[in-house]
């Protein structure tokens, strides 16, 4: 999957999660994902579903609108 919004997405829940110095197995422990699949998210090599976005919004403490900034 080649789309520049999952890339944006992707970059912007890096940030909020290196910022919320969380790690990507626990935020993916958190969420109910592998480490993989967070690799993968924030490579933009993964669409996910809204829940797990609003999932992880919660846990990084971020609106929901932070990680689709610039989309």
């Amino acid at each position: 999957m080649n789309d520049e919004r999952l890339k944006i997405l992707g970059l912007n829940i890096k940030f909020a999660r290196l910022k919320a110095k969380i790690s990507q197995e626990m935020l993916a422990e958190k969420i109910g994902v592998s480490r993989e699949t967070i690799s993968m998210i924030e490579n933009g090599n993964q669409n996910t579903s809204v829940l797990k976005i609003l999932d992880i919004a919660s846990i990084l403490n971020v609106e929901l609108c932070q990680l689709f900034k610039d989309i």
